[in-house]
């Protein structure tokens, strides 16, 4: 596992990396596997220098994280996450804390 993606999600710190040859700002929420890879839910903050229009959780393959480098930006943990869902059950390694 990623000490990075760890400590992010420990603190509630955003990461910076490459994912598909275009350099974002995640808002790490949870790392959990599916089919036998790691994956870590995130909020996408900055994709290659613009703020998303709207704010989602989206999936990222952690293998596909390029270059990913710790972040001092803070976040608050997004409306939208719920670790109940269905698809975290007996596959979640670590999430950001509950209020």
């Amino acid at each position: 596992m990623n000490a990075i993606i760890l400590e992010a999600i420990a603190l509630n710190r955003c990461i910076t990396a490459s994912y598909n040859r275009m350099q974002i700002t995640l808002a790490p929420h949870i790392l959990y596997t599916k089919h036998g890879e790691l994956y870590v839910d995130a909020v996408t903050m900055i994709r290659d220098g613009q703020i998303p229009r709207e704010v989602k959780l989206g999936a990222f393959k952690v293998t596909g994280l390029k270059d990913l480098t710790p972040n001092e930006q803070q976040f608050s943990r997004a409306a939208r996450y719920n670790p109940d869902d269905e698809k975290y059950s007996g596959v979640t390694l670590f999430a950001v804390a509950l209020d």
